[in-house]
Parts: structure tokens; C-alpha cells; sequence
């Protein structure tokens, strides 16, 4: 299997476990757990399960300026991702935060002009206004109040998220080439957990779900979301980072988008309308226009 194969069946999966973490923690938000509460587990099982992994790992040596990169990934990235992520899927449908949530390649190319002064052509160009067209017909069309209380702040929210995990994609992407994705991951997870406990012990730890008794069902949601779309997904996802570039990494977010519409139409959770296959067209017609000439640069980078 060559790299770009093994990249593209990374982030494949990982994707994949993202689009059913949608539903989940639609599932879970807010009447079993609060947004920040479940932030935080996620951040602190994540770290710990990191911090374990990096015993067996090859010892490696982090300099100063890189830990303080770190940090600031995993306080502002990581931490500002999953919260607002957490608090957007309150107040919104999933399918309608997986669609904000597939406009990162659109992002990751806008941060990397401004960040790093990428250029962008006119097929690009023509990717993102497409993209943002297809976003506001989402936005324009708040779902009903008996799936979701407030969709506006909701879609908005998603949107925030969504440009905090392209630029975390952009900024970590140059990282991957020296530091191994066990020291990535040790360090982020870290610093967000310590952001997440202090905002937790501000607003409060809520989690009706360990009160009164046991409750199955929840608990098993949380054990897959802590285990699966937290540690495997994110195991995996610098391994995209590696060997794909950033915008093609970013593209993958689609395939969280379709895992998460067709869970949330079979179960029954959303409901289907046709502006929502609409924006869907809109977005993926942005995704590869933005998106195909990275993936020629990718093909050639591991050849």
C-alpha cells in the first residue's frame, strides 16, 4: 500500500467514526450530559490514553518552541473545536452540522492564504463562493422546532467550529513532518484537558446520566464516543496530516457528512428536505473544486 492509499484509508475511517460521533452525541446533548461536561471526558480519556500510548512509544525529544505550539493547538484548537462542536449540536440538527462541518476544505484554504500567503487561483475562488452559497441556503432554512430549539445560533456555532478545526488542520499539518502523532496527541490533549477542567470547574460538571442509577444505553454511547471518535479518530487523522495535504484531509470532512445524514434519516432523528440535498450538491460541487488540484499534488508527492 502506498502512502497516499494509506492516508486516504486513515482518514476514510476516521471520518467515518466522526460522521456516526455526530449522532451520538446528538444523542447524548444536553439531556444526558452537558456540553462542556462531555468536552472535558472526551479531553482528559483522550490524554490519558495518550500519555499511556507514548510509554511504549520511541522516546522523543520536543523542543521548547514546539511544546508551546502544542499547547496553543490543543488549548485553542482541540478545546475550541470540540466545545463549540458540543454546544452547536444543542441547539442544531446533526445534518445540518455535518454540512457546516464538510466546508472545512473551503477554511483550510482560506487560512492558508492568510496564515502562510498560499495562493488562490480562480477555480478555487469559485469553490468557496459555491461553498458559501450552499451554506446559506442551509442556514436560511432552520429546520423545525420540534428537531432542534435554536438551528440559527446552532448553524452559526457550527460554522465557528468549523473554521477552528481547519485552521488546527493547517498548523498541524506542518507539524506531523518531525514530531511523531503520539507526541501531537499528548501534548494537545493535555493542554485542552487543563482548559476544559478550568472551564468545567467554572460553569459546572452536569451529567445527568450518572445520576440516579445506571443508565445503560447512555453509558454505552459515551464509552463508544470517548473510545472511538476521540482516540481512534484522532490516532488517525495525523496519518492523513503525513502523506495528504492539508485541503485533501480537509475533503474527507464529506464523508462525516453523508455517515452522518443517513444515520440521523434512518433513525429517524432528522428529517428529509429537499433544500438540505440541495446545499449537500452545493457544498460537494465547492469541495472539489477547491479540492482536485490538491489531490494531484498529493499523487505526486507520493509516487
Amino acid at each position: 500500500m502506498n502512502n497516499y492509499a494509506k492516508g486516504s484509508l486513515s482518514l476514510f475511517t476516521a471520518r467515518v467514526l466522526s460522521g456516526l460521533n455526530v449522532n451520538a452525541m446528538g444523542y447524548l446533548l444536553p439531556l444526558w450530559i452537558a456540553p462542556i461536561g462531555c468536552v472535558t471526558l472526551r479531553l482528559v480519556f483522550g490524554a490519558v490514553i495518550f500519555w499511556l500510548v507514548s510509554i511504549f512509544a520511541k522516546p522523543e525529544t520536543v523542543v521548547w518552541s514546539d511544546k508551546v505550539k502544542l499547547f496553543m493547538l490543543g488549548g485553542f484548537g482541540i478545546f475550541g473545536y470540540m466545545s463549540l462542536y458540543a454546544v452547536s449540536l444543542s441547539h442544531t440538527t446533526p445534518v445540518s452540522f455535518a454540512i457546516f462541518n464538510a466546508m472545512q476544505p473551503l477554511w483550510v484554504v482560506i487560512a492558508s492564504a492568510v496564515i502562510f500567503h498560499e495562493n488562490i487561483d480562480a477555480r478555487k475562488l469559485l469553490g468557496i463562493s459555491v461553498g458559501f452559497a450552499g451554506a446559506l441556503l442551509c442556514i436560511l432554512s432552520e429546520p423545525d422546532a420540534d428537531v432542534a430549539d435554536k438551528p440559527l445560533l446552532g448553524n452559526v456555532l457550527s460554522i465557528a467550529a468549523s473554521i477552528i478545526s481547519a485552521v488546527y488542520l493547517v498548523f498541524s499539518a506542518r507539524m506531523v513532518g518531525h514530531l511523531s502523532r503520539t507526541t501531537i496527541l499528548r501534548y494537545t490533549f493535555s493542554s485542552g484537558a487543563v482548559v476544559a477542567l478550568v472551564v468545567s470547574w467554572i460553569v459546572g460538571f452536569s451529567a445527568p446520566m450518572f445520576e440516579d442509577g445506571v443508565k445503560a444505553t447512555p453509558l454505552l454511547v459515551l464509552a463508544f464516543v470517548l473510545i472511538f471518535p476521540t482516540v481512534i479518530t484522532y490516532f488517525l487523522i495525523p496519518v492523513g496530516l503525513k502523506y495528504l495535504s492539508s485541503t485533501v484531509v480537509a475533503i474527507y470532512g464529506y464523508v462525516t457528512l453523508i455517515v452522518a445524514s443517513l444515520v440521523s434519516f434512518i433513525t429517524g432523528v432528522d428529517k428529509f428536505e429537499p433544500v438540505i440535498l440541495l446545499s449537500l450538491l452545493l457544498i460537494g460541487v465547492s469541495i472539489y473544486l477547491v479540492g482536485a488540484r490538491d489531490k494531484k499534488e498529493g499523487d505526486a508527492k507520493t509516487s
